[in-house]
């Protein structure tokens, strides 16, 4: 809720809010950390006039369907645009005006894309892709919305491959965030055009052709953004309903990612075996990827810490990036050379003292073996016992 009101402040308030009396009382609902405080100051705030931003809480907080949500969404549309239009005619007008119409902007954009959102929940894809399309036409410059992410999903969910690696080929460029996303995506795309005739026995014989050798390294990028996802893709891991708030590489966006996208995974005959077969890869080619990173900026060891409090852990065991393990035969050797080298040094530095030690230990042991020997000779005819032990 903390964060969730930190968000909402920063989008849907700003200074000049004691102009309007709705707002004003929305700026005070915003701050409540009370749910149900929150939903009687929009109820309100809305008897004082139509305010766009209380008919957002009530469809975030109040609505208990996705239809409900998106008839309240659609009241703050319609208000939501008016007041963007008179705030557009006085931007100019001085520093308060302009940081209004910026509040207003960022209203409409969620409003438009919270109705993209349910048309797609909806089953309405067709009609969720052109709104998303349609909103990022008119607000290129507001990407802090993600809205792109959700155009890949219903894309996805289309099989318009050909659109996916558009978007992608607009946003996955080296100078814009990634995202998990973003990159699992390009790795998906890449995996379709090989998975189907994918095969590890025959690939270890003939080696990689140019296509799998591009699927693999999309692979790698992108465990290397986020090796969290692979378990929940393979499930390995069992999913969670992912968070309000994600952060970017951790164990949060892994969850959001494998919850809204392994579908279409799974739609991609081979895909899921080309990952498992190749993700684990990535970690023998990064060594240390605490400290330095391959494709991207070295692993954040912060994100564990986050992620612990953005997910439930009575229900869900964080996961942190994989540890690399030796193989218990290094370990094996290594523990046998140690133990070697300290007999040595210590034979070389106290001769007598080990040698005593020596004679005491191999008493010890064949102390059981001349027991059973002294047995056997007593039970066994002495010319028998004789052969024995010439033999």
């Amino acid at each position: 809720m903390n964060l969730s009101a930190q968000d909402h402040q920063t989008f849907f308030t700003c200074d000049s809010d004691h102009l309007r009396p709705a707002d004003a009382v929305m700026q005070k609902a915003w701050r409540e950390r009370n749910p149900q405080a929150r939903i009687s100051a929009a109820h309100e705030a809305l008897e004082v006039e139509d305010c766009a931003t209380a008919f957002i809480l009530l469809a975030e907080e109040e609505a208990t369907t996705i239809m409900e949500a998106e008839r309240l969404f659609k009241q703050a549309l319609k208000a939501g645009e008016g007041c963007y239009r008179r705030s557009q005619q006085l931007q100019h007008h001085g520093t308060q005006y302009e940081a209004q119409h910026r509040r207003d902007t960022n209203v409409l954009v969620y409003i438009k894309r919270r109705l993209a959102m349910c048309s797609r929940k909806l089953g309405r894809t067709r009609e969720a892709v052109k709104m998303m399309r349609d909103l990022m036409k008119e607000f290129p410059l507001l990407s802090m919305f993600n809205i792109h992410e959700n155009l890949l999903e219903s894309l996805l969910e289309l099989q318009n491959y050909a659109d996916v690696q558009a978007v992608l080929a607009k946003y996955d460029d080296i100078s814009l965030p990634k995202s998990a996303t973003i990159c699992y995506t390009a790795a998906l795309l890449k995996a379709r055009a090989v998975s189907d005739k994918f095969s590890p026995e025959a690939a270890s014989r003939r080696g990689l052709s140019t296509a799998e050798m591009n699927a693999v390294e999309a692979i790698h990028r992108a465990v290397e953004f986020n090796p969290h996802v692979p378990k929940y893709l393979l499930e390995m891991k069992s999913l969670i309903l992912p968070p309000e708030h994600i952060l970017k590489r951790g164990d949060s966006e892994a969850i959001a990612y494998a919850f809204f996208h392994l579908q279409h995974w799974k739609r991609v005959e081979g895909a899921l075996n080309l990952l498992h077969c190749t993700w684990e890869g990535t970690f023998r080619m990064i060594p240390y990827p605490l400290e330095k990173g391959h494709l991207f900026y070295p692993y954040p060891i912060c994100t564990e810490t986050a992620d612990r409090e953005l997910l439930p852990t009575v229900f869900h065991e964080v996961s942190v990036y994989p540890k690399k393990e030796l193989p218990f035969f290094i370990l094996f050797t290594a523990g046998l050379c140690s133990f070697t080298a300290m007999l040595a040094l210590l034979t070389h530095q106290f001769p007598e003292l080990m040698g005593v030690f020596a004679k005491a230990f191999l008493s010890t042991l064949f102390a059981p073996l001349n027991f059973i020997m002294e047995k056997v000779e007593s039970i066994l005819p002495s010319s028998l016992w004789h052969q024995l032990t010439r033999i």
